[in-house]
């Protein structure tokens, strides 16, 4: 049964450690890609000089580049020294998923998807092994009751994991519909229906509104 742990792991020895003792302001945040030379890390908390300053003098830093910049906020492509604990690295070997990373105030937090119990019992015990100290902060089942209560048909939820996973809500996006519906066998039609199902069921359930409810008022006239 696939399961949800999110951990938290000290940033010391994973490469972001000297950079947090050097801006302890710092914020980071993993984009989805992982570039084949290092990670794709969105950093602010600080300007753009500190953190390339702190990019520039840290032991655990081999190399960077900058790729892209938001507002008080700046996306590198960072190679870690091979000496660093790499968390992305453990999680894939045990055969888990990054769903979404972020670090701050010294501190890892990640969500990892895992086929089973088993899977985050051997992700802990590997990290533990290489000295950064876990926490499970929270594990859970995704059982038929996990989706269910939220609206969606089994079919609904598996799809949505499947676009998640192959970067559709990415910004561009990753996979085209068509990319999509040939990876899980259906047609372009089916997946474009199947996907607004579940957006409906996902918003009726979050904004608690009942399905009378959704129907739109009439648009006023000008």
């Amino acid at each position: 049964m696939t399961s949800i742990a999110d951990i938290e792991i000290p940033a010391t020895g994973t490469g972001l450690g000297e950079l947090f003792e050097a801006v302890p302001s710092l914020s980071c945040e993993m984009e989805r890609v992982i570039a084949s030379s290092g990670h794709c890390l969105w950093l602010s908390g600080a300007t753009q000089d500190e953190i390339e300053h702190a990019l520039a003098t840290s032991s655990e830093v081999d190399d960077y580049a900058l790729v892209s910049e938001d507002t008080d906020r700046w996306l590198y492509d960072i190679e870690f020294d091979p000496e660093t604990v790499d968390p992305f690295t453990v999680v894939l070997e045990e055969g888990g998923t990054v769903l979404s990373a972020s670090a701050s105030n010294g501190s890892w937090l990640l969500s990892v998807r895992v086929v089973d119990r088993e899977n985050v019992s051997t992700l802990y015990d590997r990290l533990v092994d290489n000295d950064v100290g876990p926490t499970i902060v929270r594990l859970f089942d995704m059982a038929e009751e996990t989706h269910s209560q939220c609206g969606l048909t089994s079919r609904q939820y598996e799809t949505l994991v499947a676009a998640i996973d192959h970067g559709y809500f990415e910004i561009p996006r990753e996979v085209s519909m068509q990319e999509l519906s040939d990876e899980l066998g259906i047609s372009h039609q089916a997946l474009s229906e199947r996907l607004r199902r579940a957006y409906r069921a996902l918003v009726t359930s979050e904004l608690n509104v009942a399905e009378e409810e959704t129907t739109a008022p009439p648009m006023p006239s000008d």
